[in-house]
């Protein structure tokens, strides 16, 4: 690391956990963000400040007003800008050393294949199952750990998912097919925004834990936030045997 690096990243370096080597391996590092929207804003902020040396931004959607209540990686100037680019602006304006690809249209099943082989840590921030379930299915063909978090009203949740390890659960071990909450949307239901902010920023910790191999993550562990009464619980995940994706 050079002499910029070193001061930038000097409260990383002062971590004895972490250390010069885990912010080396950082900068090395690359994750694909998938949802730049209430949760891809923070996890895109804090991965850009804590030096993950390459993101890759990937959303189809434009900024609209009424994301701004909650999507805090654009303001009232991105009215109308690709989520990608703006949020590429904001990550930049953090931090200009870093190198940042944007993807501007929705994944398909070859598309999240090819984005998820280039990522070292998948980060699902999306809002539908298909393109969860199409994450989650090459997250498991290419071996790459998936962070995913999802939020709603006032509740939350995220988990780390190692579905290529042969004793670990995937994220459709634990949805099936989706149709449990298919219906359930923010523009429909409404969603507080702070919420999405808690588990952005928790799925960013993860990823930055998985990328620079410290502490212990949520593997096979589901955290759920109840928002409005502040509780946190967690529950254990176990594979599915009869998954058609891992097992």
């Amino acid at each position: 690391m050079n002499e910029e690096q070193l001061q930038r990243y000097g409260r990383h370096i002062s971590l004895s956990q972490l250390g010069e080597a885990g912010q080396q391996k950082l900068l090395d590092s690359t994750a694909l963000i998938v949802g730049m929207g209430g949760l891809g804003s923070p996890i895109a902020l804090y991965l850009a400040a804590a030096g993950v040396g390459k993101l890759i931004l990937a959303d189809f959607d434009q900024v609209e007003l009424s994301n701004l209540q909650r999507q805090i990686a654009h303001g009232q100037d991105s009215l109308g800008r690709l989520k990608t680019h703006s949020g590429r602006d904001a990550c930049l304006r953090l931090n200009p050393t870093i190198e940042i690809e944007t993807i501007d249209y929705a994944l398909d099943d070859e598309d999240a294949g090819e984005a998820v082989a280039q990522a070292d840590v998948v980060l699902d921030a999306s809002d539908n199952f298909p393109t969860r379930f199409a994450l989650n299915a090459a997250c498991v063909k290419h071996g790459k750990p998936l962070v995913s978090g999802a939020a709603i009203r006032f509740d939350g949740q995220i988990s780390v998912y190692h579905g290529s390890e042969a004793d670990q659960p995937c994220y459709q071990c634990l949805y099936k097919d989706g149709n449990e909450t298919a219906a359930d949307s923010c523009s429909l239901t409404g969603v507080f925004s702070p919420v999405v902010g808690l588990v952005g920023t928790v799925q960013a910790m993860e990823a930055l834990k998985i990328l620079s191999g410290i502490g212990e993550t949520l593997k096979s562990r589901l955290l759920l936030l109840d928002g409005l009464n502040m509780q946190w619980q967690e529950i254990q995940l176990v594979k599915d045997p009869a998954c058609p994706v891992c097992s």
